[in-house]
């Protein structure tokens, strides 16, 4: 006899261990807490030219050594901080990345005392509502949008970095701000379900 996970139908992408539970529990569901939010934005920087899976089996060392990306500390990471990051295994030791992850804490420090919130700042590209599409296939789903050309322009005027379309478009996917799980999936109508106003 199945049981009812075996007999639920996922994206194609969520097959193994690893993806499964992000899947199931992560991917899409709209984010409001500022300090999630900063994560999603610097792990997905940090996945530039690599796979997810890959930032998934380090999330938690980064989480560890990045303070739990509390953007106030990462914002005064000095020299001596950037070494360690840069002799970690349990991360993607890029210089560039780390930099710019120090970088982003402090643009992201600056759009919060504009904004009074990173989420009100960003939820606004797109209307402060998940967007929510139609996908039969993986092969439909966009690598941009209109909207994550405009959210990356705009992050790139603020100073933020390794914050490219596909970047932002892949972030927006993560935080819930586009639901683009496959109409065949089980958490595309959850997550309609679901869908709430901004509080």
């Amino acid at each position: 006899m199945k049981t009812k996970t075996a007999e639920l139908v996922r994206c194609s992408w969520a097959a193994k261990p690893i993806n499964i539970p992000y899947h199931d529990q992560e991917w899409g569901v709209p984010v409001h807490h500022d300090r999630v939010l900063f994560e999603f934005l610097i792990l997905e920087g940090a996945q530039a030219g690599l796979s997810w899976d890959t930032i998934l089996q380090k999330r938690t060392r980064y989480r560890e050594v990045f303070d739990y990306f509390d953007p106030e500390i990462v914002a005064h990471y000095g020299a001596g901080k950037v070494r360690s990051l840069l002799a970690d295994p349990g991360i993607v030791r890029n210089r560039l990345k780390i930099a710019a992850a120090i970088a982003n804490a402090r643009s992201f420090l600056a759009v919060q005392q504009e904004f009074g919130s990173f989420d009100a700042y960003v939820w606004r590209f797109v209307d402060g509502a998940p967007l929510r599409n139609s996908w039969q296939r993986s092969g439909q789903v966009p690598a941009r949008t209109g909207q994550s050309d405009a959210l990356s322009k705009d992050l790139r005027k603020r100073g933020f970095k390794f914050v490219g379309s596909t970047i932002c478009y892949a972030f927006m996917q993560a935080v819930g701000m586009v639901n683009d799980h496959l109409v065949t999936c089980y958490r595309y109508s959850e997550l309609a379900n679901d869908r709430k106003p901004l509080p």
